[in-house]
């Protein structure tokens, strides 16, 4: 089969890697001629997303077609599912672009963890009205278009929420009640549409609104695991999901568990899956494009991933052989050609029966290459 991919990141190139082991060619559609995943395709468009003959072409050559990213236009992809399979499809698209959508989809699909309490808001008006309701200190987000941390600010009060507004360009934007939170964890879940696998739970640690450290499984009650676990699986149900799900939630120092969002994609966090499980998240998106049901979705080896920014290539690319040495580490460099600070150029897992010797030796090595 052949299978296509909207999107040439790192995990258009990790899904390719993987398609490869199934024996799929993969053919890329990304802008950028060198593109991390377009550098190992079988073929690689290097056009625009909305270049409507690159996607006849792509849909001529595929015999399915999945998307990295959910920033992709939903008319490309509607274009796409008129003539190939595209797997997740439109819907899943159109809810997670917009955090009003996702969060109301939440709320009424999964209850359980219902997203924290918040308000659209148009204006400004809607603004000072949504935070006279819900009380300071908020996070005012965009709806469209945020992530790792861009499209957000944290206001404390109606001048702080003007001003943010005004910063955030005036758009249309959700006003969330600010959680006091214990910590962060995602869950992954793939899907043929009727058969559905969970990995376990990821612990997730931020710095500037960006993944620095998952750690897998996550060490968490019972009572929240299943909470978080069962939510991701009825949000995937609802959606009829064929790929990679991949859900956020926030556990707050009450106890509860609350509704982050959720990528339809592969996820920064579950990079692990790669070394540490049965089946990696990339092959379970190339088995549910080529029509397959998941695989089991079990871990081995506890795992720890740290992410690799730009700015460890401040001085030069950082010196690798700490890593390259450690028979527990895996080192995975994703082939950009331009190191900035905050863009993603890598990860490393750290792999060790004891999660907590994992997390030493992880932090361990990342200093190293940050001196």
């Amino acid at each position: 089969m052949t299978l296509g991919m909207l999107g040439g990141g790192q995990l258009g190139r990790m899904f390719a890697a993987a398609a490869r082991r199934l024996d799929c060619r993969v053919v890329v559609l990304d802008p950028d001629p060198h593109s991390p995943a377009g550098q190992v395709a079988d073929h690689h468009l290097a056009r625009a997303y909305d270049d409507a003959a690159a996607l006849d072409e792509l849909a001529a050559e595929c015999d399915a077609v999945g998307y990295e990213f959910e920033n992709i236009p939903i008319d490309s992809v509607r274009r796409l599912a008129a003539r190939v399979p595209v797997r997740p499809g439109s819907e899943a698209l159109a809810v997670s672009q917009s955090r009003t959508m996702e969060k109301d989809y939440a709320a009424q699909h999964a209850p359980d963890a219902p997203p924290a309490p918040h308000r659209a808001v148009a204006d400004a008006e809607q603004l000072e009205d949504a935070l006279a309701e819900l009380g300071a200190p908020c996070l005012l987000k965009t709806d469209r278009l945020g992530y790792d941390g861009k499209g957000q600010r944290r206001v404390g009060g109606a001048d702080e929420a003007r001003a943010a507004f005004a910063e955030l360009g005036g758009v249309a934007c959700v006003l969330e009640k600010e959680l006091e939170l214990e910590r962060e964890v995602s869950v992954l879940v793939a899907g043929d549409g009727a058969e559905y696998a969970a990995y376990p739970l990821i612990e997730n640690e931020h710095r500037n609104g960006i993944l620095h450290r998952s750690r897998a499984p996550a060490a968490l009650p019972a009572a929240q695991a299943e909470a978080a676990r069962g939510s991701a699986l009825a949000l995937a149900r609802a959606l009829g999901y064929r790929g990679v799900l991949a859900v956020e939630y926030f556990l707050a120092r009450d106890g509860r568990v609350y509704f982050n969002e959720m990528a339809p994609r592969p996820h920064n966090s579950g990079h692990h899956t790669i070394d540490s499980c049965a089946a990696s998240q990339f092959e379970q998106q190339a088995r549910a494009l080529r029509g397959l049901p998941p695989a089991p979705a079990d871990q081995r080896t506890p795992a720890v991933m740290l992410n690799l920014l730009g700015d460890l290539w401040a001085n030069g690319e950082p010196d690798w052989r700490p890593l390259e040495r450690d028979p527990a580490v895996r080192l995975h460099l994703y082939g950009k050609n331009a190191a900035r600070p905050g863009r993603k150029m890598g990860h490393f897992c750290v792999l060790d029966d004891d999660p907590d010797a994992a997390a030493a030796r992880a932090s361990a090595l990342y200093r190293e290459l940050a001196a």
